[in-house]
């Protein structure tokens, strides 16, 4: 996956916080679900940053950026801040 796919990737997830968010303003969805389904597109949006700075730092410092992985939810959302 390249760079231009993950940034692609961040483009529809944020596009479908903003549907979510429509729904429920218009009566269309629940707060429940629309929580439920927030919390995945953060958890994906999180993910998709995380292995975006993974892919520019193996670059920076003469790595390969397709080595890169994606982490899983559980590591990416425990990360201290």
């Amino acid at each position: 996956m390249s760079d231009d796919d993950i940034l692609g990737r961040v483009r529809s997830l944020v596009e479908r916080e903003h549907e979510l968010r429509t729904l429920r303003e218009s009566g269309d969805l629940s707060s429940a679900d629309e929580r439920d389904e927030m919390q995945r597109v953060e958890e994906a949006l999180d993910q998709c940053w995380d292995l975006l700075r993974q892919r520019r730092a193996r670059s920076e410092f003469g790595g390969d950026p397709d080595d890169a992985d994606a982490r899983p939810t559980s590591v990416v959302e425990n990360y201290l801040q």
